[in-house]
């Protein structure tokens, strides 16, 4: 807990988590933004603008429990502007934690959006930004920064339909065979090769034997829009988080070819949604006074 002395607005990215065998270990921070602005009041006051306007904007909402919690009090003024798709599998509640600690004045937005959101490689992306690797050590959560070629560029296969993360993890076995856990491993190693240098990222880095093909009755479209991206142009492709959003990694030169490419696969599955063209982000977490 800590004392709100000044109005503050911090603004951090979603994130693509698990990037295919790097399941609940990888993120990737993206160009999609969250911004929590808290000023001092006499009572609490919310409201929302862009995605996610549609939750309810009382105490219930995720950033007021964050910022009450962290500030010690119900008196603010709580602002969210927020870009990224809500249940879309884009690390909107960790960002949305992330950001709304922070303006409340903590310390560690990482050690609460953990807390909060139970995603510690989510979190560690919009904080830190870039490629991260996170996991828990004791209480808190531990995480650093990986290479990453500057080169890349990503595409996003956003559906209409969203996926709780909830019904997502309901989906996955309790149990693997060990040769499924060395399969990851294989491919993650590839993985990290490839995204700190293009020229090695090969399509099998992002195959995956833990949760992708659990998680694919959930969205039976999946298997044929990645396949289709990949088709495009798409160096790699996989799941986003727990999804149902898909997305193409990709050479920066070729991006905007595999997000047309990218619409008119979405148009002929007929699934409706969005193909967006984004970045990764390598700022991470910003934090203002007003």
């Amino acid at each position: 807990m800590s004392a709100l002395p000044r109005a503050r607005r911090a603004r951090c990215p979603a994130s693509s988590a698990n990037l295919g065998p790097g399941f609940d270990t990888l993120a990737l921070a993206v160009s999609l933004y969250v911004e929590v602005e808290i000023r001092p009041a006499r009572r609490l006051t919310m409201r929302a603008e862009g995605e996610g306007k549609d939750l309810a904007t009382d105490q219930t909402h995720l950033a007021a429990r964050v910022a009450m919690d962290v500030a010690g009090t119900e008196g603010l003024d709580i602002t969210v502007r927020s870009e990224i798709p809500v249940a879309r599998g884009l690390g909107s509640s960790a960002a949305l934690a992330v950001a709304a600690a922070a303006a409340a004045g903590s310390r560690d937005p990482l050690g609460v959006a953990t807390a909060v959101d139970g995603h510690p490689e989510n979190a560690a992306a919009s904080v830190l930004g870039g490629l991260v690797t996170a996991t828990m050590l004791g209480p808190g959560p531990a995480a650093a920064r990986l290479p990453l070629d500057n080169d890349l560029a990503l595409v996003v296969l956003v559906p209409d339909r969203r996926l709780p993360t909830v019904q997502a993890r309901q989906a996955l076995p309790e149990m693997v065979p060990h040769h499924d856990a060395t399969f990851n491993l294989g491919r993650m190693g590839l993985l990290l090769s490839g995204l700190a240098d293009r020229r090695r990222l090969v399509r099998e880095a992002t195959e995956d034997r833990l949760h992708q093909q659990a998680r694919t009755p959930l969205f039976p479209e999946s298997p044929v829009l990645l396949a289709g991206l990949e088709d495009a142009g798409a160096l790699a492709a996989c799941w986003s988080g727990a999804g149902p959003s898909l997305i193409g990694i990709c050479d920066a030169a070729s991006a905007g070819r595999v997000r047309e490419a990218g619409e008119r696969l979405l148009a002929t599955a007929r699934v409706a949604g969005r193909a967006l063209l984004l970045t990764p982000d390598t700022t991470g977490l910003v934090v203002e006074d007003l």
